[in-house]
């Protein structure tokens, strides 16, 4: 048992200075290649082996016959192990470096592709986190894209409305400044409703902005939806007088949500503004509210008798500064009714939806239900 602990004790000091060494070179080739770096591992681990085995061999006088064996079985040994080092590490380095010129290439702007043949599972795990990195990278690009577009959209629909409008005011204040105005009463008047509409413009910039600066404060309660369509409702009457829609509650349920009365109001108000422009005289708007048996949301419900969004439009109808074709844009609009309303909508956790039904089209307001314990 003694000659055994003595045996230990050698071959343990012997790769303990090998694998010191190694440790060494290794700290100093640390930003140098990984295959050189492994075939170091291979050195350290081949020539441990061969001190302890000397050292043992020192101390146990071995002859020289025998002594001669063990050497050139370890250096056998270091040949084999250096050679598959070797082609292990010209496989990793190989495969990095092709990492590296796909990922060159997706910083570049192309889409990142995983090289073929990746020769460990880091690198091929590495592989497909940047690929799917890449693929967010693209639909993030793609949505910047996409706003930067309507925001130019937005800004040149926005100065077209600002200019009609600042021209006639012009042209009527000049005509009451110069007593040329046979009608001053009705100048007046027309200049009021500009003013009016103009503010109405302000004041959705501002609370689009509002939204879309996610500084929009929301104070929700606990109301009934028949409340909430009920005043929505009485608000659009006049509108839907004046264009001559028939105006109907269409199965309104009461059921609780927990809203912001004033921006719910809101939402409401734009959508059946929407309606009834887009729908003509003698059409039907209809406003409905359920409550999903299957997830417990509230649906608010506005159908109009407008003939129908494009297919191609549908996804578009509400983004900021879309306002459809000519034919369907009504004479105040600005495209951000329906935009204000999404992100109410979004707020509250709900999400807004927009289909095409027989004559017309149905904007669906989806609401979570109300907290169980309030109930």
């Amino acid at each position: 048992m003694r000659d055994l602990g003595l045996i230990a004790a050698y071959a343990a000091l012997g790769a303990a200075a090998a694998g010191l060494l190694g440790t060494f070179v290794l700290r100093l080739l640390r930003h140098r290649s990984m295959a050189l770096s492994l075939v170091v591992v291979a050195v350290v681990t081949v020539a441990a082996m061969l001190a302890g085995t000397l050292s043992v061999a020192w101390a146990m006088f071995l002859s020289d016959h025998d002594l001669g064996v063990v050497t050139t079985v370890c250096a056998i040994a270091a040949v084999v192990s250096l050679g598959v080092t070797l082609i292990l590490g010209r496989q990793v380095v190989a495969g990095s470096r092709a990492l590296a010129a796909a990922t060159r290439a997706f910083g570049d702007g192309d889409a990142f592709a995983t090289p073929d043949g990746t020769p460990t599972a880091e690198l091929a795990e590495l592989g497909r986190e940047l690929e799917v990195t890449s693929a967010k990278l693209a639909a993030s690009r793609e949505r910047e894209r996409a706003l930067e577009a309507s925001r130019r959209e937005l800004v040149a629909w926005i100065s077209h409305d600002l200019r009609t409008p600042l021209a006639g005011l012009r042209a009527m204040t000049e005509a009451l400044e110069d007593g040329i105005a046979d009608d001053p009463a009705r100048y007046h008047r027309q200049i009021r409703a500009e003013v009016d509409r103009l503010s109405g413009m302000v004041g959705d910039l501002f609370e689009l902005s509002r939204i879309q600066a996610g500084v929009l404060a929301l104070s929700p309660t606990r109301m009934s939806v028949y409340d909430l369509v009920g005043d929505a409702i009485a608000g659009a009457n006049p509108l839907a007088a004046e264009h001559g829609v028939r105006l109907v509650g269409d199965g309104v349920e009461q059921v609780p949500v927990e809203v912001d009365g004033r921006e719910m109001t809101r939402v409401l108000a734009n959508l059946l503004a929407n309606a009834i422009h887009r729908t003509p005289a003698d059409g039907t708007v209809a406003v409905s509210a359920r409550q999903d048996a299957a997830s417990g949301s509230v649906v608010l419900s506005v159908s109009d008798g407008c003939g129908g969004i494009p297919p191609d439009d549908l996804p578009r109808v509400f983004d900021t500064g879309w306002r459809g074709t000519g034919a369907r844009t009504p004479p105040a609009g600005a495209g951000l009714g329906l935009a204000i309303v999404r992100g109410i909508v979004e707020a509250h956790h709900g999400r807004a939806a927009v289909h095409n039904i027989p004559g017309g089209c149905r904007f669906d307001v989806v609401l979570p239900p109300a907290s169980p314990h309030q109930a």
